[in-house]
């Protein structure tokens, strides 16, 4: 597949997704990105903001085996992993199989659940594997985990550990729509009864596995001279000089945000990387990764903003 490929499969997807999701272009444009380098998403956005219909969309035009955890304070490891149940009939163990052996892992409201059942995701999101009773079970190539979670909840919550957070490529704040796009939205979704399903609105698959494979070949191939590298190095550093930050982002942010940029020029249908991929990308990548100062917080600043002023005095190549 060329990269030429890359970009009109894009293009194709985030228009079959348009059919039934108004709005959210850079949403998917996001989603694209990570699923070509191998990233994991979080959504943060109120109720009603199609975050989980999103992600049922994304799947379906990419023929993604796809499984839903709606994550709530009582949701064991488990759960989500699978077990090892007797089996009385052979007199031995059978692995029951959890939902997290898909290719495309929605759990939803995410920080609904406590911290040791959120853990159980870390290995899977990291090694792409799950480990029970000390027997490791491999994921697909393709695994990847979108979860969303409401930003005004404040009963019955608990906060992600920075350690999994760390493990997102991307946080996405998904906002309201403007008043023309909640005007498309009521006027065809308001006239529906029932839950929505992506087939319900003409959304169809356009990918299999063996197109995603090609593409992800076709990323590998984008240039990423030196120049960008040092100057993606220098905006990460940035971040744990900041006065107005008292933690920054690790090296780990500096390689996501690399690969982030080469699947970005790829889908741009270029084979290089230029700094405007990596300047729109920092926002998504940092602000889930850094901590503002008590002086930041009282001055009401956001990440975005910090990040934002971190680009701005940056020195990027020419």
């Amino acid at each position: 597949m060329t990269l030429d490929e890359v970009k009109g499969l894009g293009d194709r997807i985030a228009g079959e997704i348009g059919k039934a999701v108004v709005g959210q272009e850079q949403t998917v444009r996001h989603l694209l990105i990570a699923l070509f380098s191998g990233g994991h998403v979080l959504l943060e956005g109120p109720p009603g903001t199609a975050k989980t219909f999103l992600a049922q969309c994304f799947a379906a035009t990419l023929g993604l085996d796809f499984k839903r955890i709606q994550f709530t304070p009582d949701l064991m490891p488990g759960d989500i992993t699978g077990s090892n149940v007797f089996n009385f009939q052979t007199s031995s163990f059978s692995h029951i199989r959890g939902p997290v052996f898909c290719d495309l892992l929605l759990s939803d409201e995410i920080n609904r659940a406590p911290p040791k059942t959120q853990a159980a995701l870390l290995e899977a999101m990291q090694e792409r594997s799950v480990t029970l009773d000390g027997v490791s079970y491999p994921l697909g190539d393709r695994f990847m985990v979108v979860a969303t979670q409401n930003p005004i909840e404040n009963q019955g919550v608990y906060p992600l550990p920075e350690a999994q957070l760390d493990r997102f490529l991307f946080k996405l704040l998904v906002d309201y729509p403007d008043e023309a796009e909640e005007i498309r939205i009521v006027a065809s979704h308001g006239k529906e009864s029932g839950a929505s399903s992506p087939d319900r609105w003409g959304v169809t698959q356009l990918a299999d596995g063996a197109e995603i494979a090609a593409a992800l070949e076709a990323v590998s191939t984008v240039t990423l001279v030196d120049e960008v590298v040092a100057y993606i190095v220098r905006l990460i550093r940035a971040t744990r000089t900041s006065v107005e930050l008292t933690a920054g982002a690790s090296p780990r942010a500096a390689a996501k945000l690399a690969g982030a940029a080469r699947a970005a020029a790829a889908l741009a249908g270029r084979d290089y990387v230029v700094p405007d991929d990596v300047r729109a990308l920092a926002p998504a990548v940092l602000r889930h990764r850094i901590a503002l100062s008590p002086t930041a917080e009282i001055d009401g600043r956001k990440p975005e903003e910090v990040v934002a002023t971190l680009i701005a005095e940056t020195v990027a190549p020419r």
